[in-house]
């Protein structure tokens, strides 16, 4: 039936739970521009293309299980503009007819079995801003014609087998925020051309066999993020720029010729005038004093070990099982570590399979996001929790990463988050287990996917504005904590109602927090994509400026606030050919001195005071200028005033 519809223009079928063989035979439809089918679980190879629309303009499959090669007649489509084909099980290698495509803007390939070497015919697509070919099988040198793509923005060749120099000729790319050259076997010196990136924000050369210094020339990019140079074969002193030296020694390490601040390694100038380390020595006195330390606290550690190692094993919160994980549905066996961080889990793999329900059956599946889909597991004496199946690991390369993210996230301690409560982890398959929440979540309850109870005395049903103020002070409390108790401090990016899950007694428990290097990837296209909520995004993200921070989150929480007083949604289209802003709503309506007007109709008349003080509250959150909005810590504070008046 589809196809009949001749004058089709945007087909989006993103971020489902869709099966089977993908729709590709829409893209021949003469007026078609817009053909997303990402995140869902489409297979099958993706077909020789006959016909395609001369106006589609983008073309994405991202986070599918498409297999087989990349069809060279792609170039039919030539109007295309963003081809995105990551995150698949696509193989061979890259088509050169590809470079037809002149008006190419953004070529996303990641995350794929693709080998060969990167095509030198790239360069010829003069107007490419995006070039994501991270974790593929690609092998030999850098092509030098790339530094003919002079608006390049980003250039990800990570998690390759690439050899050889960087080139030279990678300066030309005036534009470039993000290079991010990082796992691969790229030998030589790293070229001080690269100081004329001017825009650069996003810098990775670490695991490879980088020799000689680094380039004091490199002091000079001064809107660094991101700077790493670790596990290379780097020489000599660390430039002392305060751009350089602000990424400390993480951003160094594994460079056993590296030398001076901020490693703990002295430089010492040969006779030859050369530059090499020495770490500090220790006097014999302070030696012996160490060791003699070291004796004694060692025998009272025995001794306490002695006395409670036993408790400490029944007590101990963690439990690593090596096993069969109860994930498996299969004949095929998949050996995997399963950890847990609460003792109230069952510790025996036996306990496990015996669930009442197996994990990931699909009847207990209770919801998806940008990361992964979500199933509810229930255990004898009660026990549920919530098992988030992870469709990507982002940035994260392996198992070590892995432990360490989640590790980090089940040590956080904070009423209105959701806890962490174990991982599972194998080579194919990944999961975070989490507390169940039992009430579903602030977005079903505000915008009647959960029927309310009856109205009461106070407002609106179960979810009256008693409710509502708690759960906007419990959520700013848990990204309070995020932002200010953490350290390193921790960004959400991706607060929206749906993350806001609901107790039994209505408190907020905010979810899927720290989870961002799990994101496919950290750049605007991507992040905003994946945030799929749309309407929350904060505007210095939409508009590519790459400067992620807290104050995102304020903005986020702030349409938060807003949904809550007004029980409207983000961004709402009433009508075919008008669309609703919540923000832009409610700022209008409050300077023509109607505001009242925007309050939920279960809420009118029921504390008109604190309403009108959270949606201001609301509308400075979402300020256009971050510099503008409070901190996360300033929100909690004004709440609590305005509950306490």
């Amino acid at each position: 039936m589809v196809l009949k519809c001749q004058s089709l223009e945007l087909f989006d079928l993103g971020s489902n739970l869709f099966t089977g063989l993908p729709p590709f035979n829409l893209i021949g439809l003469k007026n078609l521009s817009y053909f997303n089918i990402s995140l869902n679980r489409f297979q099958g190879d993706i077909p020789e293309i006959t016909t395609c629309s001369d106006r589609l303009c983008v073309f994405d499959v991202a986070g599918n299980g498409l297999s087989g090669r990349i069809p060279s007649s792609f170039s039919k489509c030539a109007g295309v503009k963003v081809l995105n084909l990551g995150f698949n099980r696509l193989s061979g290698n890259i088509p050169i007819d590809i470079v037809n495509l002149k008006g190419l803007s953004v070529l996303r390939l990641g995350n794929n079995s693709i080998d060969g070497t990167v095509p030198v015919e790239i360069g010829r697509v003069e107007v490419l801003q995006v070039l994501d070919l991270h974790n593929l099988r690609l092998s030999g040198a850098i092509p030098s014609e790339l530094g003919q793509c002079r608006f390049l923005l980003e250039l990800d060749l990570s998690g390759n087998s690439l050899q050889g120099e960087i080139p030279q000729t990678l300066y030309n790319m005036s534009y470039l925020k993000i290079l991010d050259l990082h796992h691969n076997q790229l030998n030589g010196s790293i070229p001080s051309t690269l100081s004329n990136l001017s825009r650069i924000q996003f810098f990775d050369l670490s695991e490879n066999d980088l020799s000689g210094p680094i380039p004091s020339s490199l002091g000079n990019l001064t809107l660094l993020t991101h700077f790493n140079l670790s596990f290379n074969n780097l020489t000599g002193a660390i430039p002392l720029s305060p751009t350089i030296q602000a990424f400390g020694p993480t951003a160094f390490t594994h460079n056993p010729g590296l030398c001076g601040p901020p490693l703990d390694t002295n430089c010492i100038s040969n006779p030859s005038g050369t530059t090499t380390s020495r770490r500090a020595k220790l006097s014999v006195s302070v030696i012996v004093v160490i060791v003699a330390a070291a004796v004694i606290l060692t025998g009272v550690c025995i001794t306490a070990l002695m006395n409670v190692r036993a408790r400490r094993r029944r007590e101990d919160e963690t439990v690593v099982v090596e096993s069969t994980p109860p994930a498996s549905t299969d004949s095929n066996l998949i050996i995997g570590k399963l950890v847990l961080f609460s003792k109230s889990l069952p510790s025996k793999y036996e306990d496990w399979e015996a669930g009442t329900k197996a994990l990931l059956d699909k009847d207990s599946l209770v919801g998806g996001g940008s990361i992964g889909t979500v199933y509810k597991t229930s255990f004898e004496g009660g026990i549920s929790i919530a098992v988030k199946k992870l469709e990507t690991l982002g940035r994260i390369r392996n198992q070590d990463e892995f432990e360490q993210e989640i590790g980090r996230l089940g040590n956080l301690h904070q009423p209105n988050l959701v806890a962490i409560q174990g991982y599972y982890w194998s080579s194919t398959m990944q999961l975070v287990l989490s507390e169940f929440v039992s009430n579903g979540n602030l977005y079903q309850h505000l915008h009647g996917l959960i029927s309310a109870g009856p109205s009461t005395s106070n407002g609106g049903g179960e979810l009256n504005w008693f409710r509502r103020f708690n759960i906007a002070l419990g959520t700013a409390r848990a990204l309070a904590y995020l932002h200010h108790d953490c350290r390193p401090q921790i960004l959400h990016l991706n607060i929206k109602s749906t993350n806001i899950l609901l107790d039994e007694r209505y408190e907020a428990k905010l979810s899927d927090y720290g989870l961002m290097k799990l994101l496919p990837i950290l750049d605007t296209h991507n992040l905003t994509k994946f945030h799929t909520a749309v309407g929350y995004v904060a505007p210095e993200l939409a508009c590519q400026s790459l400067r992620f921070s807290d104050k995102c989150d304020v903005y986020s929480f702030g349409v938060i606030l807003l949904e809550l007083v007004t029980g409207r949604k983000p961004v709402e289209s009433p009508a075919a050919a008008e669309v609703v802003i919540l923000c832009d709503y409610v700022r209008g309506l409050l300077e023509n001195g109607t505001a009242s007007d925007c309050f939920d109709r279960s809420l009118r008349g029921f504390a008109e005071n604190e309403l009108i003080q959270v949606m201001k509250l609301g509308l400075i959150c979402t300020s256009e200028a971050p510099s503008r909005r409070p901190s996360m810590a300033e929100v909690v504070q004004v709440l609590e005033t305005i509950r306490s008046v």
